[in-house]
């Protein structure tokens, strides 16, 4: 993506640019810097073009790309969900875009938002498109690369983040970039540049608490912190809008998963922690209690805890339950 960006900025346009994929974060940010820097200001009235892929057929969208701009050297046509596009499943869409793109319009930029979707590359059509122009394919990120990715985008907003925050919003957003990248934002308008965010910004300015989230949760449970979990799980159950159930289940099974393969592996280190399971240096630290406390049996045991309680948040097999309830039943069988 970055090889893509740093094109547009010395103004080296496709005259296509098909950006597909799982993560829409990427597709959204190659298609959002063309949309706002591809033209000047006042050439963007006669010569963007935003399109919808439910509105449009192929035809209908090729029509708008091989028009010619109006006192500018360049069009921009964007089309925003174009996995919705009408024809583009028939051969007859196909075979239109093929053509388009054996001789596409020089002074069109022509973008396709393909999301959550890939063209089969032995499409007469994909190949086409990448010969003339730019097939980009946004991969969903792993639970280990987004560390890194939050202290990179920080980094461009040209401030730093503490461990703790890190983490603090690793484990309650997680790898949805979209959304991540939207609450940073507010922490970052309400800051100065080069400043750190911590725990606190965290709570104040995206509404995260720094006592009670799924993180504190987990280090709670690690160590056999027994007052503490339940604290937690009672501000969970008071607050169950900001709290679902399924992403806690989803999380706590994430992370016990990773303690029965420690415990599998025989993993007792830090470093072991950090490099094996993948954990940030700070994580890996809080996850050494874990270790400690639950051995493999035990392990295995809360994975099963764990997969009943998504059956009874499903209401599968058990009799109606609240979100606490079984919150309460969950972390007694973890702890006991």
């Amino acid at each position: 993506m970055q090889q893509i960006i740093k094109g547009l900025k010395k103004k080296s346009f496709s005259p296509i640019y098909w950006l597909q994929g799982e993560e829409p974060y990427y597709i959204d940010h190659v298609s959002d810097y063309i949309e706002e820097n591809a033209l000047q200001e006042a050439e963007k009235g006669f010569n963007q073009i935003i399109l919808y892929g439910k509105d449009v057929d192929m035809n209908g969208v090729l029509q708008n790309a091989r028009r010619f701009p109006m006192m500018s050297e360049y069009q921009v046509v964007i089309v925003k969900e174009a996995q919705e596009i009408t024809d583009l499943g028939k051969s007859s869409g196909q075979e239109a875009l093929k053509k388009y793109a054996e001789n596409p319009t020089k002074s069109t930029i022509l973008v396709f938002n393909y999301k959550y979707k890939k063209l089969d590359a032995r499409k007469a059509h994909t190949k086409a498109i990448a010969k003339s122009g730019i097939v980009y394919t946004s991969s969903t990120i792993w639970d280990n690369q987004l560390l890194p990715w939050i202290d990179s985008f920080v980094k461009q907003e040209g401030l730093s983040i503490n461990p703790k925050a890190k983490m603090l919003l690793a484990e309650s957003i997680g790898t949805n970039l979209s959304r991540m990248a939207n609450e940073i934002k507010k922490v970052v308008i309400n800051l100065k540049d080069g400043e750190e965010i911590n725990e606190d910004h965290i709570q104040k300015y995206i509404g995260i608490s720094k006592d009670f989230n799924v993180f504190e949760l987990q280090n709670a449970l690690a160590r056999k912190n027994a007052s503490k979990v339940f604290r937690i799980i009672n501000y969970f159950g008071e607050n169950p809008k900001s709290h679902p159930l399924i992403p806690v289940l989803a999380n706590l099974f994430s992370y016990f998963s990773k303690l029965l393969i420690a415990q599998e592996q025989k993993i007792r280190t830090e470093n072991d922690v950090k490099n094996k399971l993948g954990l940030h240096y700070y994580a890996a630290k809080d996850f050494m209690p874990a270790i400690k406390n639950y051995n493999y049996r035990k392990a295995l045991d809360i994975i099963d805890a764990l997969q009943i309680a998504d059956l009874q948040s499903k209401g599968i097999g058990f009799p109606p339950m609240s979100e606490k309830e079984i919150l309460k039943e969950l972390t007694y069988r973890i702890l006991h």
